[in-house]
């Protein structure tokens, strides 16, 4: 009995000395789990399972109270220093972003953000003189257009680069002038945007100061020479390009240049602020030309020339034997220049080799073929669905052969199937016929015109203008053309004589300062409704329809529309007052082939009376009856067509064969 208890006794010592360690170990555990983490509980059924305990296990001694007090104390401290540590840090984080911020900032502002993506794979020798770009895609605005599609540039090669408008030809210049595409370094480019800048310089001095690029070519010369190879062939085409940069032959040259743009010795002279915008314009496409850069890139260089600067133009590029891409709407000029024709369609490119009429004929040739093999393919595709679908469950023999054809007809799918022709969208102008008038319509009595009687433009006019008149005006740059116009319309009053018109006459005149008046901010519906108040939407909506604007082109703001389409809303505009003459002054500017094609037959399909100036010969050819020559104050009819004054001009200049 004694052995019993004393066991029992030394059970109990021991179990006390083992629960007082495991009670403070616990409890310095949770007190440390507590100030770590400051949101732990310790759990209620530790406490049960310690009441239940003998009530000596339940003592806990003073100096292991003592020690988790302490224990708990450091820990509070140490939390306290790491949250000063924290926000210390986390200010200096912030300073740091702040920095970081700024910089950044002040980055983007210096950036040039550009509205175009583009992407391309230079699969050409760097250093070849011809350029191939694989995976070429250009995006604008977010709009695709073109998507992977390969650009072939060969040196000595004059491109036409053709498109309906809208299409992104423009873009596309603008991408590879601003190098967005991977062009290879040693190759200048020189893309003609805009006019050159008015200043004091002259003409001539405008166009031969090269001094810039000059020195930048002996400078690379003087690196290249100074290598182990000697430089090898970029070295050559650097002392090539300071060859034609001889400043002994510079100015010679650009005199020639600027004489074939009509420029003579005086306005040579001239200093650029003093000219219009118009001339200003071809100072800076003379300077194009000689400077006589590896790739040439020009949009509509005819916009601003007269018929006789058009013809010089034409020969002169004929011998440029570097690489041109030229955007035009003169079906003549393209036919005269371009050796290769690049047709941008359904987001590709198509390249096809010779001239604009060689580039229509093949082009048909193709479709004409591609149009049967797809229709041979969809005959065959519908007899073959045609026999499975009625022997694919008859008797062995005949689903054999269904399961045959069903073979057959995936491997075609398989290999790809010809597209159908997708043809150009042609757009319908229609001009409102207006019925006849009793001539005379509008009549010039013995008219002198002259912006001071010192300098007279017009002595004595005498002609009349009806409504079935179909005259095409054409002369030498400062003749007068565009003030015979004013003329007619009463913008000018003559010095001496009269114009009489009739009193019911409508006349409409077409320029190139009405896209200037055009509120870009708006779209052509808003436009035409505010121009033109009190008349229904729908209206409003067929008037713009006429003119091949339809859907999101009426609504969206006409800063995203392209040059040609903006003309278009004038064209629009003009038509809805229902005018009984039409006098066009420059109308092709900026409008695309095909839209050019559809104005030349809405105006021969019109009852009224036309009057045109225009620097494309085949417009002139598809619409006028008469060719007026203005020139040497007088206005006197052409005794043939517009292809025989043509010639008379190039004989003219001497660029005759």
């Amino acid at each position: 009995m004694e052995l019993t208890t004393l066991k029992r006794q030394r059970l109990i010592k021991q179990s006390d000395s083992n629960t007082e360690a495991f009670r403070g170990e616990k409890k310095i555990q949770n007190s440390e789990v507590r100030s770590e983490s400051n949101s732990v509980p310790i759990s209620p059924s530790i406490f049960s399972f310690l009441s239940d305990l003998p009530s000596g296990l339940k003592m806990v001694s003073d100096a292991s109270k003592k020690k988790a007090a302490q224990k708990k104390a450091a820990a509070a401290a140490k939390r306290g220093g790491k949250a000063a540590a924290a926000a210390a840090s986390s200010k200096a984080a912030a300073a740091a972003s702040d920095n970081g911020v700024d910089k950044v900032s002040d980055g983007v502002g210096a950036l040039q953000i550009s509205d175009r993506t583009c992407t391309g794979v230079l699969c050409s020798h760097p250093l070849s003189r011809d350029i191939r770009i694989e995976s070429l895609s250009v995006t604008f605005h977010g709009h695709d257009l073109i998507v992977d599609s390969v650009l072939e540039l060969n040196y000595g090669r004059r491109y036409g680069l053709l498109g309906l408008n809208g299409c992104g030809k423009s873009t596309l210049l603008t991408a590879i002038g601003l190098r967005e595409l991977p062009i290879p370094e040693h190759m200048d480019i020189y893309h003609l945007t805009r006019e050159i800048e008015a200043s004091d310089m002259s003409a001539l001095e405008a166009v031969i100061s090269c001094d810039e690029e000059r020195l930048q070519l002996e400078k690379e010369a003087e690196a290249l020479a100074g290598q182990d190879d000697g430089g090898g062939e970029q070295l050559e085409r650097i002392y090539e390009r300071l060859e034609a940069m001889d400043a002994a032959t510079a100015e010679k040259r650009a005199a020639e240049i600027l004489f074939g743009l009509g420029f003579n010795k005086k306005m040579q002279a001239k200093k650029t602020r003093d000219f219009s915008g118009g001339w200003r314009m071809r100072i800076a496409l003379a300077r194009a030309l000689f400077m006589n850069p590896t790739i040439l890139l020009l949009d509509e260089p005819t916009n601003h020339l007269d018929l006789e600067a058009c013809v010089w133009l034409e020969e002169s590029l004929k011998k440029f034997d570097r690489i041109l891409v030229v955007i035009s709407h003169s079906q003549d000029f393209l036919n005269g220049v371009c050796t290769n024709i690049i047709h941008m369609q359904n987001k590709s490119l198509k390249f096809y080799t010779g001239n604009y009429d060689q580039y229509v004929q093949t082009r048909s040739e193709l479709e004409e073929n591609q149009m049967k093999q797809y229709k041979w393919e969809q005959e065959q595709i519908a007899n073959m669905k045609e026999y499975i679908a009625r022997f694919g469950h008859g008797s062995a023999k005949l689903a054999r052969q269904a399961q045959s054809k069903e073979k057959t007809l995936a491997k075609m799918e398989r290999g790809g199937l010809t597209e159908k022709v997708v043809r150009d969208k042609v757009l319908v102008f229609r001009f409102v016929d207006v019925g006849k008038l009793p001539p005379p319509v509008l009549q010039f009595v013995e008219v002198t015109f002259g912006y001071t009687p010192d300098n007279l433009i017009y002595k004595n006019l005498d002609f009349g203008v009806d409504l079935d008149s179909r005259v095409a005006l054409v002369g030498p740059n400062g003749a007068g053309k565009s003030t015979l116009l004013k003329l007619m319309t009463g913008d000018l009053v003559p010095l001496d004589g009269m114009v009489r018109r009739h009193n019911h006459l409508r006349i409409a005149q077409f320029h190139q300062h009405l896209a200037e008046k055009l509120d870009l901010e708006m779209s052509a519906l808003q436009y035409m409704i505010k121009e033109y108040p009190g008349n229904e939407e729908e209206k409003m909506r067929a008037a713009i329809g006429k003119f091949g604007l339809s859907g999101k082109a009426q609504v969206m703001p006409m800063k995203n529309l392209s040059d040609g389409q903006r003309s278009r809303v004038i064209f629009a505009w003009l038509a809805f007052r229902q005018p009984h003459m039409l006098l066009l002054d420059e109308p092709t500017n900026h409008l695309d082939i095909e839209t050019i094609d559809s104005l030349a037959e809405a105006l021969n399909e019109w009852d009224g009376g036309l009057v045109l100036v225009s620097h494309d010969f085949r417009l002139i050819n598809q619409v006028a009856e008469e060719i007026w020559v203005c020139e040497n104050q007088a206005v006197t009819r052409w005794e043939g067509d517009i292809m025989d004054f043509k010639e008379h001009l190039r004989s003219k200049a001497g660029l005759s064969d």
